[in-house]
């Protein structure tokens, strides 16, 4: 007697097209054509994982390069004058600091570029 491999199948169907709920047509319906866009979709979404952390430090380094220019010293100058003063702070939290409380940003600067 041969074994057969209806159930698990039937699961693995059910899993994709859940997956694929919100697509179009038979994307949505068809077991294959849902499997090839969900693996599609889900390479893409792997992809752009990576691409967002590279983008976001991207806006962090021109943010904190604006508000360095405002304070008249450029970024590459002010991440030297952090990194002389161990000032362990990332480019993050320097963005951050830089939109939202300027005046902390703008002390901050003062006392790197000062020792």
């Amino acid at each position: 007697m041969r074994v057969k491999g209806a159930l698990q199948t039937k699961k693995r169907h059910k899993k994709y097209l859940a997956m694929a709920k919100g697509y179009r047509a038979g994307r949505r319906t068809l077991y294959r054509s849902a499997r090839e866009g969900v693996e599609r979709a889900l390479c893409f979404a792997y992809r752009d994982r990576k691409a967002r952390k590279r983008e976001m430090r991207s806006l962090w380094i021109v943010r904190i390069s604006a508000a360095a220019k405002g304070l008249g010293t450029s970024y590459s100058r002010l991440i030297d004058a952090l990194k002389k003063s161990n000032v362990e702070i990332d480019r993050k939290m320097l963005s951050e600091l830089a939109s939202s409380d300027p005046k902390a940003f703008a002390s901050l600067v003062e006392s790197t570029t000062v020792a």
